[in-house]
């Protein structure tokens, strides 16, 4: 269907991928969009996500399962605010799913709040919705069609328009609801504009669509109201009409259609995996003469993005509909004379499909040389590592979303760091657990290898004194410098607390060779003063010899030599 002209289209949203909104600063790389997106429609760039346009069957997931509120629905309330202060009369479609969500209240509750924001009137969106049920049971009585899936779900509708094209044959060829009612409001009263409120995002592309001029999620009239300082009251009490009240609930739509043809077998399948799940069997021809109600959702609209994301109570959402549901259908005007026939036609994708040889180049890319590599972890939000390396070759995945990989990358990286530093690494845990040890440590403390004793006590290497003091006392350890016999080594021990994960790090620095050669060098001042002592000693006989014939410098001279033996002995110390 295409783009019809609208208040909508002068604020530029016509292009789905402008009813999500990514919030760039609160993205944190999860992925899980992704994981529970039904068609892997978000691109990941730059570490940043981003809608895919042509790819998007607007369920809505993202928006539900970020637990970063990264993902927002686009706010069309400004527009609700121009048209209420127009000229034009402003009539709003209500879901039926709104006496869930304003807990049990009715139509009257909530077109008194609106006319009370400047809505000229309320109705139902199951006055649409009885016109089109009532055109599913005229296909049902044609008895030319094999398979008839439903039509009300606008993103069923773009799950086979974009996945499943050659299946659209099977979309009953009927108007969504909210279309339906909206062109019934325009009939009754020239001139006048139109807004859906209800529990759907995709709504707001069908909205688009199919010539309604603005549609708000409940969430966005409920800030409305708040704003406005308005109430919704009213208590829903059944009148015995509605029975199309029932659509939003998960087999409503049979439940409110008064004929079923006997030759065709009635299913209800609501959830985006098992709506593929019917589509694929169709598609291989496993399914024949079958009516299938079709909904995204899990539990049909009361389970909607909105609804789940702020009103997940499915049990008490179901008792709000049903009680409010009627056995009579409202009167509404013939399918005939509303026109509520509908196109479907394929909405074509321009992806890429790699070669095989550009898959497997990918892979390679992603550290996965065999089938044994490709451990389908899932963590990127692919199902298997090959759809991982498609999704990189179309640009909407990166090499780095994959967890393995980092994994693998990382762990190079550090133990490259580890095994190249002179210095010994070693951490243990709050239970002096060896966790890890580097190649400097492992010839330190004459370990042959990290399997020997990784996981096994401190004590079986070395004394933990040190280790347990600093845990003890939460006071680090630094560069203590000690004489370990065991080892035959001198070694400079610097231990410190990590509180993020409770491990004791160790850094050993072998200065023995330092020692030693301090060592040698004592040695030698040693022996150079017992040397000097022994010339001194000399000298003083030879001087003293002297001095008896000259008498008058022998004082002088043992004075000098005095000094020189001291100047040796300083010149050791330093």
């Amino acid at each position: 269907m295409k783009h019809q002209e609208t208040a909508r289209s002068e604020w530029g949203l016509v292009n789905m991928a402008e009813y999500i909104e990514f919030k760039k600063s609160n993205c944190k790389n999860c992925y899980k969009c992704i994981r529970h997106c039904p068609v892997k429609s978000i691109r990941f760039s730059g570490d940043l996500a981003s809608v895919i346009p042509d790819e998007c069957i607007l369920c809505g997931q993202c928006y539900v399962v970020c637990p970063q509120n990264a993902k927002q629905i686009v706010d069309e309330t400004e527009i609700v605010d121009v048209l209420l202060k127009g000229s034009a009369p402003v009539i709003a479609s209500v879901a039926p799913s709104f006496t869930a969500y304003f807990e049990g209240t009715d139509i009257l509750g909530m077109e008194n709040a609106l006319k009370k924001l400047g809505f000229a009137a309320a109705e139902e969106t199951a006055r649409g919705a009885t016109m089109v049920k009532n055109e599913y049971e005229e296909l049902t009585r044609e008895e030319n069609r094999d398979i008839i899936i439903t039509s009300c779900c606008h993103t069923v509708n773009l799950l086979i328009e974009k996945y499943y094209p050659d299946l659209i044959g099977c979309l009953a060829p009927v108007l969504t609801p909210l279309a339906a009612h909206s062109r019934e409001i325009k009939s009754r009263n020239k001139g006048a504009k139109t807004v859906f409120i209800g529990p759907c995002l995709s709504k707001k592309d069908e909205a688009a669509a199919d010539g309604v001029d603005a549609a708000l999620t409940f969430e966005e009239i409920s800030e409305m109201f708040e704003k406005a300082g308005i109430e919704v009251g009213g208590k829903a009490e059944n009148d015995g009409s509605g029975r199309a009240r029932l659509f939003p609930l998960s087999g409503g739509i049979l439940d409110s259609m008064i004929y079923k043809n006997p030759d065709y077998t009635y299913f209800v399948i609501d959830g985006m995996e098992k709506c593929k799940y019917a589509l694929n069997d169709i598609r291989e021809g496993k399914l024949h003469r079958c009516f299938i109600e079709m909904s995204a959702c899990e539990g049909s609209c009361i389970g909607g993005p909105i609804m789940e994301k702020h009103r997940n109570r499915p049990l008490r959402n179901y008792q709000y509909v049903k009680s409010y549901a009627g056995e009579n259908d409202f009167k509404v005007p013939s399918s005939e004379e509303m026109g509520v026939g509908a196109e479907y036609s394929p909405i074509e994708s321009n992806k890429e499909i790699p070669t095989e040889k550009q898959i497997s180049e990918i892979l390679r890319q992603m550290g996965k040389f065999k089938p044994s590599d490709e451990l389908n972890c899932g963590t990127c939000g692919y199902d298997t590592c090959r759809e991982k390396a498609v999704a990189v070759y179309q640009g909407k995945a990166e090499i780095n979303m994959c967890l393995p990989f980092l994994m693998e990358k990382s762990e190079r990286f550090t133990n490259s760091i580890l095994d190249n530093t002179p210095n010994g690494i070693l951490v243990v845990n709050e239970f002096f657990e060896i966790q890890q040890i580097n190649k400097a440590a492992l010839d330190m403390l004459h370990v042959n290898n990290r399997s020997d004793v990784l996981g096994d006590p401190l004590i079986r290497i070395m004394n933990p004194k040190d280790f347990m003091d600093v845990l003890n006392n939460n006071a680090a350890v630094i560069n203590k410098r000690d004489y370990y016999a065991e080892f035959d080594r001198y070694l400079e021990l610097t231990i410190v607390h990590d509180h993020v994960s409770n491990n004791l790090i160790g850094i050993f620095r072998d200065f023995t060779k330092e020692e030693k050669s301090r060592k040698g060098r004592e040695d030698m001042s040693r022996q150079t003063i017992e040397t000097a002592d022994k010339v001194v000693d000399k000298q003083m006989r030879i001087v003293q010899e002297i001095a008896s014939l000259l008498g008058e410098t022998a004082a002088e001279t043992k004075i000098a030599l005095t000094k020189l033996k001291e100047s040796i002995s300083d010149e050791e110390h330093k």
